[in-house]
C-alpha cells in the first residue's frame, strides 16, 4: 500500500504563480539559467539555479550557491511572493499541451515507499547528480521540484479529480512553451480521506521522470533520520513532493539517437551494414515518422530510411525488446562502436518535442547519421519496472514538463 499524505504547500500568491512557474532545473546549462534569469528575474530559475546570482568564475557546486539559493527563496517567503499553507491539503495540477490534458495529484509521498519499493523506478541514478540536489534541498530546507509519479487509473480518484476540476482554480495561466497551467485546492476533509484511502490500496507506483530529484529527496530524509534518533515517521523529512498521474493520461514522446561518425565506414557501406540488419522500406527525402513498435528511421546523407527489425531479432524480455535495446544491440554497438551509450562522446541524444527536423539540422552540421525512434510505452515502463529492471538510458521523454516553484514542500 502506499502512503500519499497531503501537505501544508508554501505556493506562490496567485498573481505572481506566472511570472514564477518554471521549467526544471535541469532542462538548461548554466548560460541559458542565467539568460532566464536575467530576462525574469522571478523566476523560480533564480533559486533552482542560484549560480545564476554569481560571476561565471564561481563553481556551479560552490557551498555559496547553496546558501544563496536558501536565502533568496525564505527571503522571498517573507516578503510575500509566496504564502504558507496552515492545514494540509491535496492539489490537483492540470496541464493542456494541444489537445492533451494530464491531471495530476500534488502530495507527498513516503519515502519508505520508495525504499521498499512500492514506488519503483527505471533507471539509474549519477552520484555527482544526486549530489547537488541533496545539497539543494537539504540547505533551503525545503523541496522545490515535484516528482513525476504515475499509477494505473483509479475510480474513486477520478471522481475525486472531475469534482474538483468543477469549482474555482487556484491558478490558470499559459506559459511561454504554450502549455496551460491550471491548479485546484482539494481541502475538504472528506476528499481528502478518499484520496487518502484511495492511494493506500495502491500498491504500484511508478517514477515516469525525476529519478535524480527522488534519490536526493531520500537520501534527504535518511539523512535526517540519523540527525533525529527520536523521529517517529511522521516528520516531513520522511516524505517528497510529488505529482501522481494516472497512466490513461500519460504520453512518452520518442527520444532520437545523432550520432557523429559512421566509425570509418563510407556511406554505402554503412547502408549496406543497415540492410544486413533490418528491413528497409522506401525511401524519402521528407522526414519519416515510424508507425508502430519495432520501426525506426534513419537519416543518412540526406535520405530518410524506414528500418524495421526483423521477427527473429525481436524479445519478449521488458528491456532487451525496447526499440531503442535492439538498436543499440543491433546497429549502434557492433556497427558504430557505441558500446556504453551513457559515456560515448560519439552519440548524443534529441527530445521528440524537437521534431524530426532537428535530426537533419545536426546531420547537417555535426553529425553523419540519425535515428528517429517510435516512443517507449507507459505500458513498457511499467512492465521494466515491475520485473525490477532498469532501461537503457534516454528511453523516455516526457511532455508537459511539471514546473518548479509553484508547490514547494518544507521538510
Amino acid at each position: 500500500m502506499a502512503t500519499i499524505k497531503p501537505f501544508c504547500c508554501i505556493r506562490p500568491v496567485e498573481t505572481k504563480a506566472a511570472q514564477i512557474a518554471a521549467l526544471p532545473y535541469d532542462v538548461y546549462n548554466r548560460s541559458e539559467a542565467k539568460e532566464i534569469v536575467k530576462e525574469n528575474p522571478a523566476s523560480f530559475l533564480s533559486i533552482d539555479r542560484a549560480e545564476t546570482a554569481f560571476p561565471d568564475s564561481v563553481d556551479t557546486y560552490a557551498p555559496e550557491v547553496y546558501a544563496k539559493a536558501r536565502e533568496l527563496f525564505w527571503k522571498r517567503v517573507e516578503d510575500g511572493d509566496f504564502v504558507r499553507e496552515e492545514k494540509p491539503a491535496y492539489y490537483l495540477y492540470e496541464l493542456t499541451m494541444g489537445d492533451r490534458i494530464q491531471t495530476g495529484i500534488v502530495a507527498t509521498a513516503s519515502i519508505d515507499d520508495y525504499l521498499n519499493g512500492v514506488i519503483k523506478k527505471h533507471e539509474n541514478t549519477r552520484a555527482e547528480k544526486e549530489e547537488d540536489r541533496i545539497r539543494h534541498v537539504d540547505t533551503i530546507g525545503a523541496q522545490t521540484g515535484p516528482i513525476f509519479l504515475a499509477y494505473r487509473k483509479n475510480e474513486a480518484i477520478e471522481k475525486i479529480v472531475a469534482k474538483t476540476k468543477e469549482g474555482t482554480p487556484l491558478y490558470d495561466f499559459t506559459s511561454d512553451d504554450k502549455v496551460r497551467h491550471r491548479v485546484f485546492v482539494i481541502a475538504s476533509d472528506t476528499d481528502i480521506d478518499i484520496l487518502r484511502s484511495s492511494f493506500a490500496g495502491i500498491d504500484q507506483i511508478y517514477i515516469a521522470d525525476g529519478h535524480h530529484r527522488a534519490a536526493s529527496a531520500v537520501k534527504v530524509g535518511l539523512k535526517r533520520r540519523e540527525d533525529n534518533p527520536g523521529f517517529d515517521g511522521t516528520e516531513e523529512f520522511n516524505f517528497f513532493l510529488s505529482v501522481l498521474f494516472p497512466d490513461s493520461e500519460l504520453a512518452i514522446m520518442d527520444y532520437n539517437r545523432v550520432v557523429k561518425d559512421l566509425n570509418g565506414l563510407s556511406v554505402l557501406d554503412f547502408l549496406t551494414e543497415v540492410q544486413k540488419r533490418f528491413d528497409v522500406g522506401e525511401v524519402s527525402a521528407v522526414p519519416i515518422h515510424p508507425k508502430e513498435k519495432g520501426e525506426f528511421s534513419m537519416f543518412l546523407d540526406g535520405i530518410w530510411y524506414p528500418c524495421k527489425v526483423r521477427a527473429e531479432d525481436k524479445s519478449a524480455d521488458p528491456v532487451e525488446g525496447l526499440d531503442v535495446s535492439l538498436l543499440q544491440k543491433l546497429l549502434l554497438t557492433p556497427v558504430l562502436g557505441i558500446g556504453d551509450p551513457k559515456t560515448d562522446k560519439r552519440i548524443d541524444f534529441v527530445g521528440g518535442i524537437r521534431g524530426l527536423t532537428e535530426l537533419e539540422h545536426r546531420v547537417h552540421t555535426d553529425c553523419a547519421v540519425a535515428f528517429a525512434m517510435f516512443p517507449t510505452t507507459i505500458g513498457e515502463l511499467f512492465a521494466v519496472a515491475d520485473a525490477g529492471l532498469l532501461m537503457p538510458p534516454k528511453s523516455t521523454w516526457f511532455e508537459p514538463k511539471l514546473r518548479s516553484g509553484l508547490f514547494i514542500h518544507e521538510i
